[in-house]
């Protein structure tokens, strides 16, 4: 029942990785169609995550009270209402109405099945559950290049909504697995910080930092691959570039699955380091003046591969790094944290490809991946002092 049960788990997470790509894989075509700048996809996924990091800071005391499995049920069906939205908006302003519950449908589940499956399993289980995020991620673009081709972009939401709505029926027909598998059981059995306590532990706040500089470039690349090649490349068709938009989450997939067979030999700050040099490799080949689109997209896939394991890892090691006391607290705030970078960070880079170009898009991604690396390793330092000075106050 155990193992069902983490089948399910991954089957939520395939749910988190759908509406996450859509946008961006979307956003070329809805731009003509709403006749809108191109940096107006910044407001739109800014407003989506603004709506997640609420969720995300509201986790540490529905963890408390809810059991995860209900976490899980309500934030799917809030994803189904937003994409249905999405999928009849006719104007501009009417995908802000609907990014609200598109948004909230993310944050919570998100820390609550990380919370859970950090206390309870290995690394390498994290990692081949971010793995499935990233299938999930990798479906959608490629439902929103098939409605392109045969419908509208609106029949891209429509599809992912359904594909959403299967899976919260599994989840809702699992709902007895939580019980005998003791998904539930964890909920208030615990001492548990709050946020304002978590923030005063050593290596949190830098930690959060870093997660940030991740996710601004991760979110970054999601929004605006596709529009990369579109303003970069020449001759290449709306469903092609719609395509783009899955290799990051491609190469994130591909990543979190090698880790998910290394990460328990290695440990995750191993990890962590050689997956940031791998997307230092696959930023420079993004960067280089090739004509046509394939160097580039070997790029991308790179660096989404070097990506992948850094996630997962960051809140794998939240209850070894800060104690299973602060881990709930700590990995909310990771998540908000996460999602600040998601939110304002790919709309920062829409203001400044309008005025500069989309071609500085490798350099902006290097500047938080060096931010990232910097900052996880100022981490390290100050919690291994911090457990050094209590060992010898022992």
């Amino acid at each position: 029942m155990g193992s069902l049960l983490i089948a399910v788990i991954y089957l939520a997470f395939i749910s988190l990785g759908l509406p996450d790509s859509l946008l961006g894989s979307a956003w070329p075509t809805m731009q003509t169609v709403f006749h809108v700048p191109s940096s107006y996809a910044g407001y739109v996924a800014m407003t989506i995550s603004a709506m997640t990091i609420l969720s995300a800071l509201a986790s540490p005391a529905l963890i408390r009270r809810i059991a995860t499995k209900w976490i899980v049920i309500v934030s799917i069906f809030l994803t189904v209402a937003g994409l249905l939205g999405f999928s009849v908006c006719s104007e501009y302003w009417m995908l802000f109405l609907f990014a609200v519950p598109y948004g909230l449908g993310a944050g919570s589940v998100d820390a609550s099945l990380n919370h859970y499956v950090a206390n309870h399993y290995s690394s390498s289980v994290m990692n081949f559950l971010h793995c499935f995020y990233g299938l999930g991620a990798v479906i959608s673009p490629n439902v929103m290049a098939l409605a392109l081709k045969y419908a509208r972009w609106n029949e891209g939401y429509r599809w992912t909504a359904y594909l959403q709505m299967g899976i919260l029926v599994v989840c809702i027909l699992s709902l007895p697995l939580w019980k005998s598998g003791g998904g539930q059981e964890e909920q208030g059995t615990e001492e548990t910080a709050g946020i304002r306590e978590t923030l005063k532990v050593p290596g949190v706040v830098p930690t959060l930092i870093a997660f940030f500089s991740y996710c601004a470039g991760e979110a970054t690349c999601f929004l605006w691959t596709s529009s990369y090649f579109a303003g970069t490349r020449q001759g290449m068709g709306k469903e092609l570039i719609a395509s783009f938009g899955s290799l990051i989450f491609g190469g994130l997939m591909l990543g979190r699955l090698i880790s998910g067979f290394i990460s328990n030999r290695l440990g995750d700050r191993q990890l962590i380091r050689i997956g940031i040099a791998l997307e230092f490799v696959g930023i420079l080949l993004i960067a280089l003046p090739f004509e046509g689109y394939a160097v580039a997209a070997v790029g991308f896939l790179i660096a989404g591969t070097g990506m992948g394991p850094v996630y997962p890892a960051i809140q794998h090691m939240a209850p070894a790094n800060f104690g299973k006391k602060y881990s709930a607290a700590a990995i909310g705030l990771q998540m908000a944290s996460a999602y600040v970078g998601s939110t304002f960070m790919p709309m920062v880079f829409g203001r400044l490809q309008q005025k500069a170009g989309i071609w500085i898009m490798p350099l902006y991604l290097t500047v938080f991946a060096v931010l990232n690396i910097s900052l996880l390793e100022l981490a390290y330092r100050k919690i291994r002092n911090s457990a050094q000075g209590q060992n010898k106050r022992v």
